[in-house]
C-alpha cells in the first residue's frame, strides 16, 4: 500500500443529529439520588443536571468540530479496518516523527492542544531542533475509526496497525507517547520494537506487585501512597470489569441515551478523587464524539479483546525498549521499584505537582516539555 490509500477526512456531523441531542437532553430522566447525592455511588445527580443543562443549552459542538477541522485528517485502511488519524508534519529540518496515542473514554481530540507547541516549536517558546512532526490516530472502534466489525482487535495487533501506519507515511523511525491505553499501546509497540523505534513516553507503565517480599523492601514512602491509589482505583474502577466482560450489554444504555454516555464518562471527573483539571466543554467534547459516532460498544471493545487473549497475564513481558515516564501528582502513581522489573530500558523520570490523568487536556505545556527532554536524549 502507499499514500495513495491515504484519502483526507473532516468532521462534518449532520445537523439532524444535532437536533436529535438536544430533544434528547430536553427529555433527560435522572435516577433517583444517591444518600448525600455525591460521587461516593459512582457519578451524581447534582453534577449530572448541571452539565446536561449546559451540554442543551451553552456547549457549542461546531465551535468543537472546527478545533479538529483545523488539523489534517486523513483515513486509511490497514489489515481490514478503517483508520482515522490526524497529521501534521513539522515545518523544521530533522522534527522527530511522534504518534500520540490517547486513552478512554477519550480519543484523538485529547491532543489538539499539543500540536501546535509540538509541530512549530519556535513559535511556543521552544528550539528548532524541539520539532516533532505528529501523528494521532484514532484507535479501532473510536471515533471515525469505524466501523469496527471483525473480534481480534488486541492492544497487541493495534501496536503492529500503527507502526504500519508509519511506515506508510514514510517514516522509518518514530517515537510514541500515551496515557492509559495510549500508555499500554506505546508499551506494546517497545515490545514490538519495529525498526527505528526511538522510544516510548509514558504517563503510567501498569506493573504491579508479584509477591516477592523482596520488591516492597526497596520501596521508598511516596510509593505507599501509589499503593494505596491502586487500592482506591480497584474499588471504583467497576467500568473496567464490564468493559472486558459485557461491553455489549452496557453500550445498550450508552447508544440510546446521551446522559448515560456523559455518566459512565465519569472518570474524567473523579479519577483524581476530586482534582481533575478537566473542563466542563472538554467533557462534553468526548462525550459528544462518543454519542454523534455511536461508538459506545466499539471503543471498549479493546478490553475484552485483551482480557480473551490473556494479555500479559501473571507475569509481565518484559520491555528493552527505551522509555520514559511521566508521573503526575494525581494520577496512578508508577511505583519504580515494579516498573523497571518490567521494563529494563528506562532512562527518563519524573514527577509533577500539578496534573492527573488526562493531562494533555489538564496541563499540555508539561507534557510537551517533557517529551522535548525525553526525545532529544535519544
Amino acid at each position: 500500500m502507499s499514500s495513495a490509500d491515504i484519502t483526507p477526512f473532516t468532521v462534518d456531523v449532520p445537523q439532524a443529529d444535532l437536533d436529535d441531542l438536544a430533544d434528547r437532553l430536553a427529555r433527560t430522566r435522572l435516577p433517583r439520588p444517591a444518600p448525600g447525592d455525591d460521587w461516593d455511588y459512582g457519578t451524581p445527580n447534582h453534577y449530572l443536571a448541571g452539565m446536561v443543562e449546559r451540554w442543551r443549552t451553552t456547549f457549542d459542538w461546531r465551535a468543537q468540530e472546527a478545533r479538529m477541522n483545523a488539523v489534517p485528517q486523513y483515513r486509511t485502511e490497514i489489515d481490514g479496518q478503517t483508520i482515522h488519524f490526524v497529521h501534521v508534519p513539522s515545518a523544521e529540518a530533522d522534527a522527530t516523527p511522534l504518534l500520540l496515542l490517547h486513552t478512554y473514554p477519550g480519543s484523538f481530540a485529547e491532543f489538539l492542544d499539543l500540536v501546535g507547541p509540538l509541530t512549530d516549536p519556535v513559535a511556543h517558546g521552544g528550539r528548532a531542533q524541539d520539532a516533532f512532526s505528529v501523528v494521532v490516530p484514532s484507535m479501532p472502534g473510536f471515533a471515525f475509526s469505524m466501523p469496527l466489525d471483525e473480534r481480534g482487535w488486541t492492544t497487541a495487533r493495534i501496536a503492529r496497525t500503527y507502526d504500519a501506519l508509519m511506515r506508510r507515511l514514510g517514516y522509518d523511525a518514530y517515537g510514541a507517547h500515551g496515557s492509559d491505553a495510549g500508555a499500554l499501546l506505546a508499551r506494546e509497540i517497545g515490545l514490538l520494537d519495529p525498526p527505528g523505534f526511538l522510544g516510548l513516553h509514558v504517563l503510567q507503565l501498569f506493573s504491579f506487585p508479584s509477591g516477592d517480599p523482596s520488591e516492597f523492601e526497596r520501596l521508598e514512602p511516596s510509593d505507599y501512597a501509589g499503593l494505596e491509589h491502586m487500592e482506591w482505583f480497584q474499588r471504583v474502577g467497576g467500568y473496567n470489569t464490564m468493559n472486558a466482560s459485557r461491553p455489549q450489554t452496557v453500550a445498550v444504555g450508552l447508544a440510546d441515551s446521551p446522559v448515560a454516555q456523559l455518566a459512565y464518562d465519569e472518570l474524567f471527573n473523579a479519577f483524581g478523587n476530586g482534582t481533575s483539571l478537566v473542563t466542563e466543554d472538554q467533557i462534553l467534547t468526548q462525550a459528544s464524539l462518543y454519542w454523534l459516532t455511536n461508538t459506545a460498544s466499539t471503543a471498549v471493545r479493546f478490553y475484552r479483546e485483551d482480557a480473551q487473549a490473556g494479555a500479559e497475564g501473571s507475569a509481565p513481558r518484559v520491555s528493552a525498549a527505551r522509555t520514559g515516564v511521566q508521573v503526575f501528582a494525581d494520577d496512578f502513581q508508577t511505583i519504580k521499584v515494579f516498573a523497571e522489573r518490567d521494563n529494563t530500558g528506562i532512562v527518563h523520570w519524573s514527577r509533577h505537582s500539578r496534573g492527573g490523568h488526562f493531562a494533555a487536556l489538564e496541563v499540555p505545556e508539561a507534557i510537551v516539555a517533557d517529551l522535548r527532554v525525553f526525545f532529544s536524549q535519544s
